[in-house]
């Protein structure tokens, strides 16, 4: 029987979350796992990847076959490199949450410069100014004359 190391989709349409799990490879995308040693959610930011190591060396070393988009995540997280005797990769980066309220502050800086324009004016807006202008214009020529 060959094994394979994949990834089972869970979530709704447009937020996609998967577990890695060792399964038969003759088993759909979805269906029965023999183990479950993983998640991947793509969608959080940063992703969100927890690999149980100690089984995937197991599996591995039994003859598991990764998918390629496991390989890609046992790759990041330094599993393939142990299980193939490479050097360890870099620690994975977690990145810093970003203060809004400062990049907000250094963008309205920058305008503060520019004249500010005012309230937005859409197009029927400015038809009716003119209108509006027309409008006094004639009054005031018919109390000229």
């Amino acid at each position: 029987m060959a094994v394979k190391i994949k990834l089972k989709r869970l979530g709704k349409i447009r937020s996609p979350h998967y577990r890695i799990v060792v399964a038969d490879s003759r088993t759909r995308r979805d269906g029965r796992a023999i183990e479950e040693i993983g998640l991947y959610h793509p969608v959080q930011n940063p992703s969100r990847i927890e690999v149980d190591s100690e089984r995937a060396q197991y599996w591995l070393s039994v003859g598991a076959q990764p998918t390629e988009p496991v390989m890609a995540i046992l790759k990041l997280t330094g599993d393939w490199q142990a299980h193939k005797g490479l050097p360890a990769p870099a620690p994975l980066l977690v990145a810093e949450p970003k203060d809004k309220r400062a990049a907000f502050d250094a963008f309205t800086k920058g305008l503060e410069g520019d004249e500010a324009k005012g309230e937005a004016i859409t197009q029927k807006a400015k038809k009716a100014d003119k209108k509006a202008d027309e409008a006094k214009a004639e009054s005031t020529e018919s109390t000229e004359a």
